[in-house]
C-alpha cells in the first residue's frame, strides 16, 4: 500500500507528545520556540507529505548559492578515508566563502571511529576479529566516544558556518543549541514514519523506547534503564564556526556489529534501528520502510524545517565543486575603487571650511 494513503498533505503548526500517536490524519508538528533550545526536553513530532520516491522526494535543485538556505547531497556509500578528506575540503571552502552550508548524506563500509574523549577499552573487539570482519578503526576530533558507522545506516556530515544560523529566540546559534537540533530533526525523522522518539537528558543523541512520562522531563534519567534504545548518535567538531562531523542514524543497520563495541561508551542501553522499530509497530503502522536514499532525502527536510532555511539538493559532488570555482574568495578579493559612496572631488562646504594651506580653521563660522 502506499505510503501517501497514509500520510496527510495538511500542515499544522502543534507540538506532540508521544501519548499523541498513532498520529490522526492531517496533523503536522512542529516545534513551539522554546522547545529546540539546549534544555532536555525531549518531544515527540509528527511530519508530513514524504513521497516514498527517492527522486520525487528530492527538493529543487539550483546551481547559486544564495543566502537563507542549506544546499545537500547524497553520496551513497563513501569509503571512510575519503569522506574525512571530503569534510576537510568542504570546511575550507566554507570558511573561505565560495560554497554555502552544504549537508552531505552518505553510507560508510563498516568502521569504528574514536572520537576525542574516547576510551579504547570501549573497543570490545580484538584487532584479529575486525581485520577478519573487514572493520577498519579511525580516530577522530569529532566530541564523543566511540561508535559504529556500516552499510544501512545514514551519516550526516552538515558543513555549517554556525554564524550564519540562529536558534528559535533570533540568537547566534552555539555548538550545543546545534546539537539539540540535529536531535531535533532526527526525533522528526522518526516520527514521519510513525516511529516515537526522543531525548534522555546528560545522553546526546536520539531514542526510542522512553516512558511517555518522561517526554517533557527535564530532569536527568534514572540509573537503570526502562528500555531506551538509541537510533541514532551525534558527535561534531566546531573549528572556526564551521562545523563537520555529525549524525549516524540506523536504518536497516545489522544490529549485532554493535556487540563489538560499547556504543558511545553507554553499556546499559542498547541500539535499535528504524526498520526495528517499524517491525516492532506494524500492528499499528503501515507504513513502508524507506531506502537509504529516500531517507536521506526526508532527512534533509527536517533540517531545513528546523533550522527554518530552504533545502536545495545538489546533483553532484563536481557541481558543488564548480560552483566553488566559480564563487569569488570574499576574504581574498581585493575591494572595487572607488567606493560608490566615495566623493570624486571636495565638496565646496568642506572647502569653505579649510585654511589655504590644507590645514582645519579653527573658530570659524560654519556659513548657514
Amino acid at each position: 500500500m502506499s505510503l501517501q494513503a497514509h500520510v496527510p498533505d495538511v500542515i499544522r503548526h502543534t507540538a506532540l507528545r508521544s501519548s499523541d500517536f498513532p498520529p490522526p490524519e492531517g496533523a503536522l508538528a512542529r516545534p513551539p520556540a522554546a522547545t529546540a533550545r539546549s534544555s532536555c526536553q525531549s518531544l515527540v513530532y509528527r511530519e508530513i507529505a514524504l513521497d516514498p520516491h527517492p527522486r520525487s522526494a528530492r527538493l529543487p535543485t539550483r546551481s547559486t548559492i544564495k543566502t537563507g538556505m542549506i544546499q545537500y547531497l547524497y553520496l551513497g556509500r563513501v569509503p571512510y578515508d575519503e569522506a574525512l578528506r571530503l569534510q576537510d575540503e568542504l570546511v575550507a571552502l566554507r570558511y573561505q566563502g565560495r560554497i554555502g552550508n552544504i549537508l552531505l548524506l552518505l553510507e560508510h563500509p563498516p568502521v569504528l571511529t574514536l572520537g576525542r574523549n574516547a576510551n579504547r577499552s570501549n573497543i570490545l573487539a580484538s584487532d584479529q576479529l575486525l581485520a577478519a570482519r573487514g572493520v577498519t578503526i579511525h580516530h577522530i576530533n569529532r566530541g564523543g566516544d566511540v561508535t559504529y558507522h556500516g552499510p544501512g545506516q545514514l551519516i550526516g556530515y552538515p558543513i555549517f558556518d554556525l554564524r550564519t544560523l540562529r536558534n528559535p529566540s533570533g540568537s547566534r546559534l552555539g555548538p550545543v543549541d546545534f546539537v539539540r537540533l540535529m536531535e531535533e530533526a532526527l526525533i522528526r525523522l522518526c516520527a514521519v514514519f510513525a516511529v516515537p522518539a526522543g531525548r534522555i537528558c546528560g545522553l546526546t543523541g536520539v531514542w526510542c523506547g522512553l516512558p511517555e512520562s518522561e517526554n517533557s522531563s527535564k530532569t536527568l534519567p534514572p540509573p537503570e534503564p526502562r528500555g531506551e534504545r538509541k537510533i541514532a548518535a551525534i558527535g561534531i567538531h566546531v573549528s572556526r564556526g564551521i562545523t563537520s562531523h555529525g549524525f549516524a542514524f540506523n536504518l536497516t543497520t545489522n544490529l549485532s556489529d554493535f556487540a563489538l563495541i560499547n556504543p558511545c561508551g553507554i553499556t546499559d542501553r542498547p541500539v535499535t534501528s528504524l526498520k526495528n522499530e517499524m517491525q516492532a509497530r506494524a500492528a499499528a503502522n503501515s507504513v513502508q520502510l524507506p531506502s537509504l536514499e529516500a531517507l536521506a532525502h526526508q532527512a534533509a527536510r527536517q533540517f531545513g524545517q528546523v533550522l527554518a532555511q530552504q533545502m536545495l539538493a545538489v546533483e553532484s559532488l563536481a557541481a558543488l565543486r564548480a560552483q566553488a570555482t566559480a564563487t569569488k574568495d570574499p576574504k581574498s578579493a581585493s575591494p572595487d575603487f572607488p567606493a560608490q559612496d566615495t566623493p570624486l572631488q571636495v565638496p565646496p562646504e568642506v572647502e569653505r571650511l579649510m585654511h589655504p594651506n590644507g590645514r582645519p580653521m579653527k573658530d570659524r563660522p560654519v556659513p548657514a
